[in-house]
C-alpha cells in the first residue's frame, strides 16, 4: 500500500521551501512553513497554508534543530517532512 501526503512540513526556507511549496499545492498537498524570528516576514512563509514560528534566531538553533521541526510536523499533523536543501538534508540520521 502507498501512503499518501496529504500535509507536508518543509524544514528549509527561501525560494527552496517556495519551490517545494509550489510542487506540492500542484499535487493538491498543504504546506506546512517553519520559520525563524528573522524570516517572519518572507514571502515564504505568506505563502504556506500554515506556519510555524521556531525558538531562536540562528539556523543552528532553528532550521537545524530537528526536535523543534519534529515538534512543528507533529502539531500541525503533517504526513511528511521534505528537508529541502541543506540544513537538514545533508544529514542521513534526519
Amino acid at each position: 500500500m502507498t501512503a499518501t501526503i496529504t500535509r507536508l512540513l518543509i524544514a528549509n526556507r527561501g525560494e527552496i521551501a517556495r519551490r517545494i511549496m509550489r510542487t506540492a499545492h500542484a499535487r493538491g498537498i498543504v504546506c506546512v512553513a517553519v520559520f525563524s524570528e528573522p524570516d517572519a516576514d518572507e514571502i515564504f512563509v505568506a505563502e504556506a497554508d500554515l506556519a510555524v514560528a521556531l525558538a531562536g534566531v540562528s539556523s543552528a538553533q532553528t532550521y537545524l534543530d530537528r526536535e523543534q521541526l519534529l515538534a512543528a510536523a507533529r502539531i500541525t499533523d503533517c504526513d511528511a517532512v521534505h528537508p529541502g536543501y541543506g540544513f537538514l538534508s545533508e544529514s542521513a540520521e534526519f
